[in-house]
């Protein structure tokens, strides 16, 4: 059959289109074609850099283990480890030989016990890390491990350690069994810290210890002060025999509650010559002190109130800790106790005649701050009375060639009896009472219309940890007028 060219061609090319492949067509053929080698490749590889981080973590593991196992397999360690195990087995035996005796316990042995037992768990732990329990469960090693959770259990020797922190150098009362913050100012008036119960009887005084203590040795011949404002307990733990004068902390009670106060005392004390009293506040030494203070001028055992200060500093101070002092520091409370001395010998234990007045001005010297920052407050019988700005019911001045502030209040209220006035100022730090320095004052003791107060007798500025911010020269001086 005869075939036209044209069918040829059409023929021909038919034939080679298979053959002929476009670029595109033939990366792509190849791409699928690779595929699953690929997907081999890539299982392989994820599997290689596990098994690689695996070898990693086991190397690191293996570095720690070396490490521990060169420490614990040590000749030193070994040999410390002898050593205090022989000196552990002596603190046993004078463990039993204190609770034969009902005697306190060393403070020192307190602390040796606590690191023998936390050393020998470092041990154990660190031997299980290295070789597993099994050689670790031999028989010294559980008299040892026992020894730890008998040690762990004592839970009454760590709470004394934590008490003793505590208390710091405050005279402690530790005989008969007994470890307490409590002091004998004399033989008939007793300092002490809060009889506490809770979590806080672990590092205070535990209420049933305190109860326990004077149920022993002053059997209802005992009343209770309890000068805390801020916290309280329930007065049949004593007996119902305890009275509570509110007082805010490192503040002054009233002149009234200490004339009432010190009167009761005196005439409890003088129905029996067992009866005593057992004051308290929160750390039973400044409110505490003001009014053992009270009573030992009341019974004229000290006639001033710098001589009844300094006994009770000294009483309440165990110098064979520290020599840190102990006693009243607060500056307005070491003032009341000589407001008190007055009412007793000047005016027959009675309170002095009401006087009333008003204040004109307070001069403040060598302050540092901004003086229009200053704000001041007023209180009388537990309450706000008065306060003042630069921009409300004052006007203040500052006074730079004498380095004084001075601010003249407007419309002061009349004030009477006992005053406290605190000041505040956003670039002063704030320490006690949530002010930067405050005071109190009785305005039947004001002598020519007129109070000055150096650094050393303002409530904050006394302490040591403020002198940064308040020279020596720092002082307030109140101008009072009578209307």
């Amino acid at each position: 059959t005869n075939e036209s060219p044209q069918t040829n061609e059409f023929t021909g090319a038919n034939q080679e289109a298979p053959v002929s492949e476009s670029p595109h067509t033939s990366k792509l053929t190849g791409a699928t074609q690779e595929h699953p080698g690929t997907r081999k490749s890539m299982s392989e590889q994820l599997s290689r850099f596990e098994d690689e981080e695996g070898a990693d973590v086991a190397a690191y593991d293996s570095k720690i283990k070396k490490i521990a196992r060169s420490i614990v397999s040590s000749f030193t360690f070994g040999i410390f480890g002898v050593c205090l195990l022989l000196l552990n087995v002596g603190l046993i035996f004078a463990d039993l030989i204190f609770a034969e005796k009902k005697a306190s316990i060393p403070l020192e042995y307190l602390c040796i016990s606590l690191s023998i037992a936390l050393f020998f768990l470092m041990d154990i732990l660190l031997r299980v890390f290295v070789d597993g329990w099994t050689p670790v469960v031999r028989l010294l090693r559980l008299i040892i491990l026992v020894r730890i959770v008998h040690l762990a259990h004592q839970k009454r020797q760590l709470e004394k350690l934590i008490r003793r922190l505590v208390s710091e150098n405050k005279r402690r009362y530790i005989r008969d069994g007994f470890d307490l913050d409590l002091t004998y100012v004399t033989e008939r008036i007793i300092a002490m810290s809060f009889p506490s119960s809770g979590r806080q009887s672990f590092y205070r005084n535990p209420i049933e210890e305190v109860v326990r203590f004077l149920d022993k040795k002053h059997p209802n011949h005992y009343r209770v002060y309890n000068l805390c404002s801020e916290k309280a307990y329930d007065p049949k733990h004593f007996h119902n025999r305890v009275s509570r004068i509110m007082i805010d902390d490192h503040n002054v009670p009233t002149l009234r509650e200490m004339v009432v106060f010190s009167k009761e005392a005196s005439e409890w004390m003088a129905q029996d010559p067992e009866n005593i009293i057992a004051i308290h506040c929160k750390g039973g030494k400044g409110r505490t002190g003001t009014m053992v203070c009270a009573c030992l001028i009341a019974s004229e055992i000290f006639l001033t109130a710098e001589e009844s200060l300094y006994y009770f500093g000294e009483r309440r101070t165990d110098k064979t800790n520290s020599t840190k002092f102990q006693g009243v520091e607060t500056p307005s409370q070491n003032r009341y106790v000589g407001y008190f001395a007055q009412v007793k010998h000047h005016y027959n234990w009675n309170l002095p005649p009401v006087r009333i007045l008003f204040i004109k001005r307070f001069i403040i010297y060598s302050i540092h701050g901004d003086e229009n920052d200053l704000k001041l407050q007023i209180v009388m019988e537990k309450r706000v009375v008065f306060s003042c700005t630069s921009l409300k019911n004052c006007v203040v001045i500052h006074d730079a060639e004498t380095d004084r502030v001075i601010i003249d209040i407007f419309n002061c209220p009349p004030l009477y009896h006992d005053v406290k006035v605190r000041f505040f100022s956003s670039v002063l730090p704030k320490y006690y009472d949530n002010c930067p320095f405050f005071f109190w004052f009785h305005t039947s003791f004001i002598q020519d219309n007129r109070l000055y107060l150096p650094r050393n007798e303002l409530d904050n500025p006394h302490k040591q940890k403020t002198w940064k911010i308040y020279p020596p020269e720092f002082a307030v001086e109140i101008i009072f007028e009578e209307k």
